[in-house]
């Protein structure tokens, strides 16, 4: 089993890149709001300022530019090939800057998964 991690730098593709992976055969996502350090030293990033009840001029008098961060766990290499090459076909060669940043990490073992649904298995 593998867990890939993307930070997904545009999170206008999100909507993209979730039915991407979801036809290459992935059984679950987890999606996180996340920033990075460089967008956090210039303050580019959540806004803490915002009253408690804003006003839409509140929310649209500072862009938040925040990236995604996705997670899931796949079963194998080749299931890995599917989504790193399902994540490029939205965003382009990951290589390229401004795209996003793909991890795959062996698991070891894993708890609480459904493995009929996390890997789209017919049997127990």
């Amino acid at each position: 089993m593998f867990m890939i991690y993307f930070v997904l730098h545009d999170p206008d593709r999100l909507k993209d890149i979730l039915e991407a992976w979801e036809k290459a055969g992935v059984g679950g996502i987890t999606i996180l709001l996340s920033t990075g350090l460089k967008r956090l030293q210039a303050g580019d990033v959540l806004r803490e300022d915002l009253p408690l009840i804003p006003s839409l001029e509140d929310l649209i008098q500072q862009e938040e530019r925040t990236n995604r961060t996705l997670f899931t766990v796949v079963k194998d290499d080749e299931m890995v090939e599917k989504v790193v090459e399902a994540t490029q076909s939205i965003t382009g060669d990951l290589n390229n800057p401004n795209t996003g940043i793909l991890t795959v990490l062996p698991v070891v073992k894993a708890y609480g998964l459904d493995r009929k649904t996390l890997f789209n298995e017919d049997h127990d």
